[in-house]
């Protein structure tokens, strides 16, 4: 859909303010920029805060729908496209970042009232009607949960667009395990402001050991409540945004806030593909568009009145198909058990092959594994997950496949798994793969989030933090506390559930749904690797049949 202005609607240009002073609460000044149309009248406005340096030219790529400009701003959104429609932006450099003096502390508490503050300073401007609105990718998304908790006054709704709303369980600890992208990510900015250009303006920054917060906090003790959204404390309208390909980040924080946000003013839309390429695309700038003018401008386009949930399903090979439905969890779910059978391979299948049936086998089976083959890597264990570039040496763990599929079979919606094991050991990790194979056996692949091939879906869950919370834990969505740790007796065989991050994927006719599980980073890991812990070895078992039923929950979506 064009998003030519209606006659008569005026198209504003833009001013341009450089380095603005916007004063904190303890006397601070950070720097931002402000773009706004070049009339007498009042507007609202966008805003970001964040690391990213607002000075920062981002030259997006060729195929990218918004076209480059020089206001372009790494995951923030386009003044040429916004300021025209008749809307502020305001791009603040956080706390210690770009050109704003003081420690960055990526996440923090400090830093939501930062941007608690800096909301107010933007809505009380000459310029603005006194409403404010957050809009951006990642940083710019999962900080609009943290300084919604706190309410402020003159924030008027949110779009969180791809961004994780638990620092621990989304971000850094999948499962218990600790994700490498975020020492990584830390890492690289830390160099930027240390080494980079932006060390020229505050040199002695980033001194504060965040990496070491984070990693010293492996457990979920409260230390993270700052960086954790507050479901019931989030009562602004919300349009929260995920991507199916965004496990190992973002998804699941997009769809515990529809779940759980207490906002009666909601909705929720997933698409599939890369970290930029929708958002500035026309279909979604327009559904940006819409719902701040509703909320933000008082126009009564009808957008509230849709049905609240907006879904790319997937058909393969980057293939969607749009569809509006009216909850999440779709109601017509069919909660669909595919059965762990672990008796003996067909004659010339792999050694770890298994099968998903129908029903619980009578006799319970086992399979047998080892944890690692990579051998003892010294110091630099920390990177052992990615001496295989990503995969697993053959045989680590089990497969287990369906029979080629009589039909088409939508798979849309939360996933989980529940698993009898055991180890050799006082721990184990479980990595648990959803994969599409054709009729030929080979894996049918998606464009992922950081441009990577990836499968159908993942999780995690290191054993010894199998404790659910039972409030929280819903049969198709585990809920882990992550508060101690229950280490397993060598050879004690437990019942765990594990949490798949969400999918939607329709599984061809002639297809197989396969289930790996395997003690490491498997197909597709390679941007979202995690660090493997040295007491990680020996040998894993996976139990099934009988009264250790072992399956994988599927949210099966009937045909029209």
């Amino acid at each position: 859909m064009k998003m030519e202005p209606a006659p008569g609607v005026p198209v504003y240009g833009i001013v341009v303010e450089k380095d603005v002073d916007i004063p904190m609460r303890d006397s601070a000044r950070l720097k931002a920029d402000v773009f706004r149309p070049d009339d007498g009248g009042t507007f609202p406005a966008i805003l970001n805060l964040g690391p990213y340096q607002k000075d920062k030219l981002w030259v997006p790529p060729g195929n990218l729908e918004e076209k480059p400009n020089p206001l372009m701003n790494w995951e923030t959104v386009n003044p040429q496209w916004w300021v025209p429609k008749g809307y502020g932006a305001v791009r603040v450099d956080g706390r210690g970042s770009g050109k704003s003096p003081g420690e960055c502390e990526p996440w923090s508490l400090a830093e939501s009232i930062d941007l608690y503050d800096a909301i107010e300073w933007a809505a009380a401007q000459p310029w603005c009607s006194g409403k404010v609105g957050l809009s951006g990718i990642s940083y710019f998304a999962i900080n609009q949960w943290f300084v919604a908790n706190h309410q402020p006054p003159s924030l008027a709704a949110i779009i969180p667009w791809e961004g994780f709303a638990d620092l621990y369980r989304d971000a850094l600890f999948h499962g218990g395990l600790l994700s490498l992208f975020m020492p990584n990510w830390y890492m690289a900015h830390l160099l930027h402001h240390v080494a980079g250009r932006a060390s020229r303006h505050h040199p002695n920054r980033w001194q504060t050991n965040t990496l070491h917060f984070w990693l010293h906090n492996n457990l979920d003790s409260g230390a993270f409540r700052g960086a954790q959204a507050q479901w019931d404390k989030i009562t602004v309208p919300m349009f929260s945004v995920g991507n199916w390909s965004g496990m190992g980040l973002h998804l699941r924080g997009n769809t515990e806030a529809f779940m759980r946000a207490a906002t009666p003013h909601k909705k929720l839309r997933i698409h599939a593909g890369t970290h930029v390429h929708p958002f500035y695309s026309e279909d979604g700038r327009r559904d940006q568009l819409r719902f701040f003018d509703y909320w933000l401008r008082g126009i009564d386009n009808g957008v509230m009145s849709e049905p609240p949930v907006k879904l790319a399903i997937r058909k393969g090979r980057d293939e969607v198909e749009w569809r509006f439905e009216h909850e999440w969890p779709l109601a017509r779910t069919q909660w669909t058990k595919f059965y762990f059978d672990l008796s003996q391979p067909a004659p010339g299948a792999p050694a770890n092959a298994g099968r998903l049936v129908a029903a619980n086998p009578q006799a319970c089976s086992s399979r047998t594994y080892p944890a690692s083959t990579l051998g003892s890597m010294g110091s630099t264990s920390a990177a052992s997950s990615q001496v295989m570039g990503g995969a697993i040496p053959p045989g680590m763990g089990i497969a287990l496949e369906t029979p080629p599929l009589a039909q088409d079979v939508e798979v849309t919606g939360p996933v989980a798994a529940v698993l009898w094991v055991a180890s050799s050991t006082e721990d184990m990790d479980l990595f648990l793969t959803i994969r599409n194979l054709d009729g030929d056996g080979n894996e049918v692949l998606e464009t992922g989030q950081q441009g990577t091939p990836v499968p159908v879906a993942q999780g995690w869950l290191r054993v010894s933090h199998r404790e659910l919370d039972p409030e929280l834990s819903l049969p198709y969505r585990p809920y882990h506390r992550h508060q101690r740790r229950h280490y397993l007796t060598p050879g004690e065989i437990v019942r765990v559930e594990v949490e798949i991050w969400p999918t939607s994927m329709v599984f061809k006719k002639g297809h197989r749904i396969r289930l790996d599980v395997q003690p490491r980073d498997g197909v597709g890991s390679s941007a979202y690797m995690h660090y493997h812990a040295d007491y990680n070895s020996g040998t894993n078992t996976i139990y099934a049949g009988g009264e250790k039923d072992s399956y994988l929950l599927l949210p099966v979506i009937p045909g029209a």
